[in-house]
């Protein structure tokens, strides 16, 4: 006689059933399992892309940055040139200009305006043709005096310097624009 069937027939059909319910259980667990090897897979290969696009992102990022950077570098080195060329013009018409009022000053230079000779509502009697003792060859001209001349001077000196500092303003703005 066999074990099994010494068994009550309620109590096997008890075991079966709790067999099968054992087997579906472990089979149950293990494509549970199965499952969880899938979706971790899954989940890793989504994880793993993700990185690679959340790298790829950031490369294109740091490319962009680094092409605005030198774009700004370049600008800041057109400035620095056109500032430097705005100060050499400025330095430059200081210089003319001091000379200018120095040579003035000492009577090396005179400064003169041309006369006109035909026009009657002047005043002045100024001869049509110029003397013989004239050395200028030429029209009329009438010397200024040395104050008046040095405030010219200081006139056009001003004028100078704002033409320069447009002509910066200008280049600044080109720059900027680029």
């Amino acid at each position: 006689m066999r074990f099994f069937d010494l068994i009550p027939a309620q109590f096997r059909i008890a075991i079966v059933v709790l067999l099968l319910v054992a087997l579906a259980a472990g089979s149950a667990a293990l494509a549970w399992q199965v499952q969880a090897w899938r979706y971790d897979g899954k989940l890793a290969r989504q994880a793993s892309l993700q990185a690679d696009d959340l790298n790829n992102l950031t490369q294109a990022a740091l490319r962009q940055q680094q092409a605005e950077q030198d774009k700004r570098l370049a600008t800041e080195q057109q400035l620095a040139v056109s500032d430097q060329q705005h100060i050499r013009e400025l330095s430059d018409a200081h210089r003319n200009q001091a000379a200018l009022r120095d040579r003035l000053a000492t009577a090396d230079v005179r400064l003169s305006v041309l006369l006109d000779a035909t026009d009657s509502t002047s005043g002045c009697n100024v001869p049509a043709a110029s003397g013989t003792v004239d050395v200028v060859h030429g029209a009329l001209r009438a010397q200024l005096d040395p104050a008046h001349a040095q405030r010219i001077i200081g006139i056009t000196d001003t004028g100078d310097q704002g033409l320069i500092a447009l002509r910066a303003c200008q280049a600044y703005l080109r720059a900027i624009r680029r």
